[in-house]
């Protein structure tokens, strides 16, 4: 398990921005079984630990000048809408008996015939995949192996993947992750999958606006 060390931060007594101009993003540690807590974190050390463990691996997180340790997930990046960069960090401490659902990328390996042979295109319909487990048996990534894409039309299922004991997740078995396609075939693909993307959009769309409402429907109800 990877360790990093982090500073307790005042609040009153330093200021945001001044910190990041030092290269210190601020960050909070919380849990359902600790107070809040308000740190500051090197930058440059913070990226090489996300590079490693990224947001779904345990960390220990060990606050400096004192003696406390805390096992933690990297639980929220806010960044710069322009740059890019971590403007603040947010660490979880889950309840390491209790098992907690957390988005992993997958990570394609290996050189599919197909594509090679048969000048095929790679379609991936599924980057992440969200699972559920024990805080300690969280994946840092999930292996696709592309080399079984031999002919057109090859599909990788869920169902195919290769979980870590303990780790499961609720999409369907028979869910598409990654298939091979003619080269005639990629726009037709393409095209679906940003028709699903809109369709996606439309729909959380049409569920804030009817969450918005009902909210003011509760507000100008008047009380019996």
């Amino acid at each position: 398990m990877l360790d990093f060390s982090v500073e307790r931060r005042e609040k009153l007594r330093k200021k945001v921005k001044d910190l990041r101009k030092k290269g210190i993003t601020p960050a909070v540690l919380y849990g359902p079984e600790i107070k809040n807590l308000l740190l500051e974190v090197n930058l440059k050390n913070f990226k090489n630990i996300l590079k490693k463990a990224g947001e779904s691996s345990l960390i220990n997180l060990k606050i400096e000048g004192g003696k406390e340790k805390f096992l933690v997930l990297i639980h929220q990046i806010k960044k710069n809408p322009i740059s890019g960069a971590p403007i603040h960090i947010d660490f979880y401490q889950p309840i390491l008996s209790k098992e907690i659902e957390v988005v992993v990328p997958l990570i394609f390996e290996g050189e599919a015939p197909v594509l090679k042979d048969m000048g095929g295109t790679l379609i991936k319909e599924i980057y992440e995949l969200k699972v559920r487990a024990l805080p300690k048996n969280l994946p840092h990534e999930i292996t696709v192996d592309i080399s079984k894409l031999k002919k057109f039309e090859d599909e990788i299922l869920i169902k195919d993947l290769i979980l870590p004991e303990g780790v499961k997740t609720h999409r369907g078995p028979d869910e598409i992750v990654v298939l091979a396609v003619p080269p005639a075939k990629v726009e037709e693909e393409l095209a679906k999958q940003v028709e699903e993307k809109v369709e996606d959009v439309e729909q959380v769309k049409k569920k804030k606006a009817e969450e918005s409402a009902a909210e003011v429907k509760a507000e100008t109800k008047e009380p019996k």
